[in-house]
């Protein structure tokens, strides 16, 4: 399967998320609460814009 997407940073996800501090979303990683991450070989983590935009629209379904 391959994807067409884009890989997004912790930086560039915080500044979508309208500056969510990198604690507080490191947070919501231990709680299971953040949107799905890859973790890279050299321990930086990524997410799929697709996993990002699924996640917010959960959160929204539940408001």
């Amino acid at each position: 399967m391959t994807r067409r997407d884009e890989l997004l940073t912790v930086p560039e996800v915080l500044a979508e998320l309208g500056g969510v501090s990198r604690r507080t979303f490191y947070r919501w990683r231990e709680l299971g609460h953040a949107p799905k991450c890859i973790k890279l070989p050299n321990g930086e983590l990524r997410v799929w814009r697709s996993d990002l935009t699924a996640w917010l629209a959960s959160l929204q379904e539940a408001a």
